[in-house]
């Protein structure tokens, strides 16, 4: 019987290789963009789940409450150690401290390597290695036991000295001034951990390069990147965690602080810290879902297809199931033949999506920034994920057609009497049209939207000077030079002006302290984000004045720059009003009068609201000097730039970055979103079209004889188009009416988490609309016109 099944299920598909190409077409693009999703999805949802104690494993999170509350992952160097020695229900904590783009130096044979390792250097201790699963390739498992260790990863290894066992006892330098001993090497990393670290040194170290987070008593401040993990015991609820964190807080802050700044600690378990927002290279759940119901869109999509067709061409089967009735088949073996049929081409359609996604994983690796490999492709979830597809797929588009089919009536069947009524008619073919037409409208109002929120964020006036700005690494151990660097940057042909600073402008990074003004009792309660630069830096940036005047050359703070939200927030009415007056940066460490006030800028991506600024000198910060360039000679200027470190630093390693690069980094994630919608939205239009144009060719063929009688009545052209032309028009009417408030409802939801966004208007949704239209005219123009063309005579005869 099932051969029978078999048999009868590949004829059909056989004689009938126009509409299966089709579904097969419609079905493997679907399906390629399910699976590619799912991968994507599944990927960013295993980060750390590997480790064995991963259920036991919590990060302990900063949240500041000065008005607006503030998540942070960075957390006072001395919580993970208080932690571990005050709390019974502790197994064991981990501090983990890390310096992204660092330089690490080797010397071989008297030869010195220089490595920018952006991964950063991680200061920790063997702590860290007992609680997560990084397993040692060789060495010494306590190797960050004491002072002066290090650890490479296998990788790493391999680039120092060759390969890892060569690395033993070698020494590497960090930031050419403290020198550690590999004592170990690790199995890389698997590339689904948010630990980007490969060079890990010894915690006793730490102090040399930051004594602050090194500290016990260091609770008033936090260096973004300091880490805190906790691994508790069996059976510790988080009733518990949390109340041994507001003892933490209670104990070492000061009850004012803890009003004014909001001090508070949190627990966030591992497997949710991969979509902690504190994070700046944190997943975006919302974004996964969305990209969820993208898939499942475009898999409906493909869907409606198949039963669009399938039900068009149920008249031709017609005679087949009126034999098969007589014949004796129940309707159930009807219903399973047509089933069979959609399963085989379904099962054609995943293995040409498996090869498919074998093609483009490299791809979506480069465009997505993930490390997706073939072992995906054969994980327990991908391997449940298809058989449940295939399931899926062959139910949701073969079922309808099926029992369709298998209620004609014999009789009707062999005299062919069934009608389009009895295969659903045009009222089911409608409300599927309509729902491609809504699901495609939809997705294109989604990528005009979040293509025109990137386009805006980039392209706007950011209140500062970014074009053709070149912002250049400085080793820390030359800012005595700083001053005559940048003396010897203006003499450079092509280049303008120049400034030494810690941050530019905008960042994602910097110094957040606290601020008092002057006769004010108490600091404010909101924190202030210091910018330490030189006197050149507002007018290399472009900085605009609004009241009072830069501050004078100096090495050390004693004059202030503000922006207008820090007046705003100190309540003084005016900019004027506020100049002349003293304020203490930083719990007291920096005290200077303001002595200017800029305009507002935005120091931070448009995820965020502008925030109060303070520009001062410090020349011990300085990590950057931007010069900004004549356009038409960066490559000149560049190079003279590389030959002047190469003789000024001969010890560091020449890294630039253009401030309109660093400012597109803020959106990384919304860049992939953005490219991912684009591509998914192509390819379900495009399925769309696959379905319409069959549909239409099939109601050009069934309306052979009707063309043909309009012609000798004297139709014309435009009249027999308008016969195609009117049907679709209103069904792409009907599916703008549906798809409009859909879509802006799902734009504004994406545009929530920008505090600087743009006001979707009419023209998004009329331009989605004529989009789709322009779309379905190209599809059934062809066919119509070939229809309206065609000899009425041969049109009659054929019929």
């Amino acid at each position: 019987m099932l051969r029978n099944y078999l048999t009868v299920a590949l004829r059909q598909l056989s004689r009938h290789r126009g509409y299966a190409i089709i579904n097969i077409m419609g079905l493997t693009l679907a399906i390629t963009c399910s699976l590619l999703i799912f991968l994507v999805v599944s990927w960013h949802f295993s980060f750390d789940r590997f480790h064995t104690k991963a259920s036991r494993i919590y990060q302990a999170t900063t949240i500041l409450n000065d008005g607006n509350v503030n998540h942070f992952a960075g957390v006072p160097g001395p919580l993970a150690k208080a932690i571990r020695q005050e709390f019974a229900f502790v197994e064991n904590t981990a501090r983990i401290v890390t310096y992204p783009n660092t330089l690490v130096s080797t010397t071989q044979h008297g030869t010195v390597q220089k490595y920018m390792e952006a991964g950063g250097v991680a200061f920790t201790g063997p702590s860290f290695f007992k609680i997560f699963d990084f397993p040692l390739l060789l060495g010494d498992p306590n190797a960050l036991q004491g002072p002066g260790g290090a650890l490479l990863t296998e990788t790493t290894a391999r680039k120092y000295f060759g390969n890892p066992a060569a690395a033993l006892g070698q020494t590497i330098r960090f930031k050419n001034k403290i020198d550690f001993i590999v004592k170990g090497v690790l199995r890389d990393l698997p590339g689904n951990t948010d630990v980007t670290a490969k060079v890990f040194v010894s915690d006793a170290n730490l102090a040399q390069e930051n004594p602050f987070t090194a500290s016990d008593s260091s609770w008033d401040g936090f260096y973004g990147r300091c880490l805190a993990y906790v691994l508790v015991k069996p059976g510790t609820t988080p009733a518990q965690m949390q109340a041994a964190l507001k003892q933490v807080v209670q104990k070492n802050y000061k009850p004012d602080e803890i009003t004014r700044q909001g001090w508070a600690f949190e627990m966030i378990p591992l497997q949710d810290a991969h979509f902690f927002s504190g994070y700046r290279e944190h997943a975006n759940k919302k974004n996964l879902w969305t990209l969820a119901a993208i898939a499942a869109f475009i898999l409906l999509t493909a869907c409606v297809n198949f039963i669009n067709l399938s039900t068009a061409r149920a008249l031709n089967r017609a005679r087949e199931i009126g034999v098969r009735k007589v014949m004796g088949s129940l309707r159930r073996q009807l219903v399973g033949q047509f089933l069979l049929e959609t399963a085989i081409i379904t099962l054609l359609s995943v293995l040409l999506s498996v090869l498919i996604t074998i093609i483009l994983l490299p791809a979506l690796n480069d465009m997505v920034k993930v490390q997706l490999s073939l072992r995906q492709l054969y994980s327990p979830a991908v391997l449940v994920f298809l058989p449940l597809l295939v399931i899926m797929v062959t139910l949701l588009a073969g079922a309808y057609p099926g029992l369709v089919m298998a209620r004609f009536q014999p009789v009707q069947s062999l005299r062919g009497g069934i009608s389009q009524q009895q295969v659903g008619g045009f009222s089911l073919r409608r409300v599927l049209v309509v729902l491609q037409f809504t699901i495609s409208q939809v997705l294109i109002i989604g990528a005009v939207v979040v293509a025109w929120q990137m386009y805006y964020a980039v392209h706007a006036d950011l209140g500062f000077q970014r074009n053709a700005v070149v912002m250049v690494n400085v080793p820390e151990q030359h800012r005595l030079q700083l001053q005559t660097l940048r003396t010897r940057l203006q003499h450079i042909p092509g280049v303008y002006k120049a400034s030494v600073f810690f941050m530019p402008p905008a960042s994602t990074s910097g110094n957040a302290t606290t601020v008092q003004f002057e006769a004010r009792p108490q600091p404010e309660s909101w924190y202030v984000d210091e910018k330490d630069a030189d006197d050149q830096y507002l007018s290399t940036f472009g900085l605009q004045l609004v009241a009072g005047r830069n501050f004078f050359p100096a090495d050390s703070a004693k004059e202030f720059v503000v922006n207008e939200k820090f007046v705003k927030l100190l309540g003084i009415a005016t900019p004027a009003d506020v100049i002349g007056h003293q304020v203490s940066i930083d719990a007291g460490s920096g005290v200077g009068t303001i002595v200017g006030v800029v305009k507002n800028f935005y120091n931070s991506s448009f995820h965020n609201e502008i925030g109060p600024v303070v520009i001062m000198p410090n020349y011990h910060q300085y990590t950057h000097c931007a010069v900004v360039t004549d356009p038409e000679h960066i490559p000149e200027v560049l190079k003279s730039l590389s030959a002047l470190w190469a003789t000024e630093f001969p010890n560091a390693v020449f890294t630039y970055e253009f401030i309109d690069d660093h400012i597109a980094r803020f959106y990384e994630q919304d860049y992939v979103i953005l490219r991912l919608v684009e591509v998914f939205t192509a390819i379900a239009v495009f399925i769309g079209c696959l379905g319409l144009y069959g549909l239409a060719a099939f109601l050009a063929v069934n309306k052979t004889r009707e063309i043909g009688v309009r012609k000798v009545l004297g139709a014309g052209l435009h009249q027999i188009l308008w016969l195609f032309g009117k049907e679709f028009s209103r069904l792409l009417l009907l599916a703008f009416v549906v798809a409009a408030p859909l879509g802006w409802y799902a734009a504004t939801r994406y545009l929530e988490q920008f505090k600087y966004h743009i006001t979707p208007g009419p023209g998004i949704f009329l331009l989605s609309f004529a989009g789709t239209g322009l779309v379905a005219i190209c599809t059934v123009g062809y066919l119509s016109v070939r229809a309206a063309l065609a000899n009425p005579v041969k049109s009659l005869a054929s019929a």
